[in-house]
């Protein structure tokens, strides 16, 4: 897809507005250095693209539409490095051939106004949304499990797993990778009947069923892409989503 953008921007500027968005200092401390503009190509920003992952197909794309920018949520570099892997060096060699700069909102978008886990409840239809940290907690109408389960299939196009049972009223959404005892003790402080997230784990299973409360996982990347999409809205110059979907297979025993 090509686009023509009648606004162009500096760099900098553009960057002030994406921490206007998703200031900062609001990422969880593991966060911290890992976020903003990772790879600086300077000049002026005329056309963005949008993806959750900075994949290799995601570079490419961006390069074929003439992007400027490519605002993902996970990082490309995550660790310090002293020398570079193959994988690595190969994926910015697509970026640096391309000229394209890269800004990585991750945690401080999940916790923003509007960002990860707002639009997650919004698309659920979460009513009287309150925020628990990165977490979004809220009220649907009482149902049972495996029917909120099929709403959430419908709402966000994916394939679910869960644990549990009974009536479903308050629910507590973390996009991502939310399975961890934090977040469910946070959940049951709040009064949740479920957690949605992703990446469900054998050990959070035990958790959370000796708390009482029941786990969906509605998949990482369906819980987490719906955010960054709807950011394209936000964005002062027209920008263009990047779907990169992981395959996984499923066969049934």
């Amino acid at each position: 897809m090509q686009f023509v953008s009648i606004v162009v921007m500096k760099l900098s500027e553009f960057v002030s507005i994406l921490e206007e968005i998703a200031p900062p200092e609001e990422a969880l401390d593991f966060d911290q250095g890992r976020i903003g503009l990772v790879l600086d190509r300077g000049g002026d920003v005329g056309r963005v693209a949008v993806s959750l992952d900075p994949t290799d197909f995601v570079l490419r794309e961006a390069g074929r539409i003439g992007a400027d920018l490519l605002i993902t949520h996970h990082t490309l570099i995550f660790d310090p490095i002293t020398r570079l892997s193959q994988t690595l060096s190969d994926s910015l060699k697509i970026a640096l051939l391309n000229d394209l700069s890269l800004y990585v909102m991750h945690t401080n978008f999940d916790c923003a106004s509007g960002g990860i886990n707002d639009v997650l409840a919004e698309i659920l239809g979460l009513r009287d949304v309150e925020a628990c940290g990165i977490g979004r907690t809220g009220l649907i109408k009482p149902c049972e499990l495996d029917c909120f389960a099929g709403l959430v299939v419908d709402r966000l196009d994916t394939h679910v797993r869960w644990v549990g049972d009974g009536l479903v009223e308050r629910v507590m959404v973390v996009g991502g990778s939310g399975f961890d005892s934090e977040y469910i003790d946070m959940a049951c402080e709040r009064g949740a009947d479920v957690l949605v997230s992703g990446e469900l784990r054998h050990s959070a299973i035990r958790y959370a069923m000796a708390r009482g409360l029941s786990l969906l996982d509605a998949t990482h990347y369906a819980t987490e892409n719906p955010g960054m999409k709807k950011l394209c809205e936000r964005l002062p110059i027209e920008a263009v989503f990047i779907d990169d979907e992981p395959i996984v297979g499923v066969r049934e025993r």
